[in-house]
């Protein structure tokens, strides 16, 4: 991990999230079972690839409660394997936080092939409405290599001083930002680095990252719907912030083997991915000895290097484009952990090793269980009764919430066969979240996500959020749900206790189960209304 998010990381705790897996019929899909959107199928064996070796991965990654959303393994161009963890889908977008930093760099490479700028640029060039009035001999020194290879000279990441300050021009505070040493010499993990580089693109182009990307990257790699969170200005935040689906992934990852040739046409520049993707600097980070540190393997532009002379893409909680060029393998995976070396520790320990240099023989049993392991792959419903004695008395009762800095006014819940509707009010209407009992029920809802992310930054447009919710009575007294969002990284639970005429409502969102804290928000606490 990088330096600033491990530092976060290692805050909350390095525990994974402690969840078990029920045999739950998903639509995860492997080999030729699948719907052909780009890249073509194949059996393991053909691509010189175990069975076994994958199931393996896939067997250790739950034991080791590692929370995977998905898995995909491309080896010589064909997905060999891939799988969803239940409720999440091949069909959903998934947030990708820092890796979204690899494909910012390389709308700077297509950038830089194009003519517009070079990565000796200085980076004050660009902005020159937006300078500080004294620009110091560091400042000036900054180029745009620097703003890849995460050596700005900044002693600490620059992100927490554009988010909250109460100036609105993200540029503007990133170029007050002191710069302690001298660029070039220097490594911090910096998102507001990678921002920089989305609004030299938009600077340059009139476009914004996404827009930019869209005809030259996604749409001949077929990568349909994706979007990008944005700054106060509609800047892309380059750093973070953008989602695709799980195979999106795997085609960048395979644009990279494929040396930024795809479909016999150049997307991108040779030597821009070798210099992309070799060490550029020292990185920081990891609490092992290098050789057993994947962050400890040196930074490139916007990309870490890896053991086994292989690279990668990262986010935080665990999302991975992993490339081992001399293997020709790809694997993907989207997550929600807080032990990011414990996965790249399970993909060297057990799919390296089931590669072979030529087609092996087939292994009929090995191919058999992991289809059904990678068909049944599931999160688990909550866990209880799918009835209680109070149901008829406090379904489809309004419940009047005491004053909160939520503004939440009122909440109900309607139970019904195989279901319940959790309505609460606030002020900004009635919002909806509709739960299964015993299984997952598929909806979208308009109840906020921001609560629940590391970065509190949006999808221009987006008012509302697909999700995925199932719940059931943990005790007499309790209904507790689980709601996925299920194109974020993260989840939350939620406790309704009833009590007489009264009820108590408790959020707690994933990322404090992770860390073992308390959730910012307060229980909401009221009483049943009078009619």
């Amino acid at each position: 991990m990088i330096l600033n998010r491990r530092e976060f990381l290692e805050k909350v705790g390095f525990g994974a999230l402690q969840v078990g897996l029920i045999s739950q019929l998903t639509s995860s899909t492997w080999a030729s079972s699948a719907v052909n959107t780009g890249l073509p199928r194949s059996l393991p064996e053909a691509q010189g690839v175990s069975s076994k070796g994958i199931l393996d991965f896939v067997s250790a990654v739950e034991t080791k409660n590692l929370n995977l959303h998905s898995l995909m393994i491309v080896r010589h161009g064909n997905i060999v394997a891939e799988g969803w963890w239940g409720p999440y889908a091949p069909d959903l977008k998934h947030t990708l936080y820092s890796l979204s930093k690899s494909f910012t760099s390389t709308a700077i490479g297509m950038a830089v092939a194009e003519g517009k700028l070079t990565v000796e640029d200085k980076v004050v060039s660009f902005f020159p409405k937006d300078l500080p009035a004294t620009v110091s001999p560091n400042l000036a020194a900054m180029r745009v290599k620097d703003l890849l290879t995460m050596s700005t000279g900044h002693d600490t990441d620059s992100t927490p001083a554009l988010r909250n300050s109460n100036e609105t021009n993200w540029v503007k505070s990133f170029l007050a930002f002191p710069v302690e040493h001298e660029p070039g010499t220097f490594f911090v993990y910096n998102s507001g680095a990678t921002y920089m580089l989305s609004a030299i693109i938009q600077k340059l182009t009139g476009e914004n990252v996404l827009t930019y990307l869209t005809p030259r990257l996604f749409k001949p790699l077929n990568i349909v719907g994706a979007d990008w969170e944005v700054d106060p200005n509609g800047i892309n935040t380059g750093g973070w912030g953008l989602r695709l689906k799980t195979e999106d992934i795997a085609k960048f990852g395979q644009l990279l083997i494929q040396k930024g040739m795809w479909n016999g046409k150049r997307l991108l520049a040779e030597n821009w991915i070798k210099d992309a993707t070799s060490f550029q600097v020292q990185s920081k980070g990891g609490s092992r000895k290098k050789e057993e540190n994947d962050w400890l393997q040196g930074y490139g532009y916007q990309f870490w290097r890896c053991r086994h002379d292989a690279f990668r893409g990262d986010g935080a909680y665990g999302q991975y484009c992993i490339v081992l060029p001399k293997e020709d393998l790809v694997v993907a995976i989207t997550s929600e952990t807080a032990d990011m070396q414990g996965i790249l520790d399970q993909v060297w320990d057990h799919i390296l090793p089931a590669l072979s240099t030529k087609p092996i023989a087939a292994d009929k049993p090995g191919r058999v269980e992991l289809k059904e392991k990678l068909s049944k792959l599931a999160l688990p419903v909550v866990q209880g009764k799918p009835v209680s004695e109070l149901v008829g008395a406090v379904s489809g009762k309004n419940y009047a919430i005491d004053e909160n800095k939520l503004s939440v006014s009122s909440i109900s819940l309607t139970f019904k066969e195989g279901g319940c509707d959790f309505k609460m009010r606030d002020d900004k209407g009635e919002h909806l979240v509709s739960c299964g009992i015993g299984k997952w029920n598929h909806g979208v809802t308009d109840i906020s996500t921001l609560p629940l992310k590391l970065t509190q930054t949006i999808i221009p447009g987006e008012t509302k959020t697909k999700i995925a919710a199932s719940g059931a009575w943990t005790d007499e007294n309790t209904f507790e749900m689980t709601w996925r969002f299920i194109e974020t990284a993260h989840y939350e639970i939620v406790k309704c206790k009833f009590d007489k005429g009264n009820l108590e409502t408790e959020f707690l969102r994933s990322l404090a189960i992770l860390g073992n804290t308390k959730d910012a928000r307060p229980v909401l606490k009221g009483k049943l209304a009078v009619n």
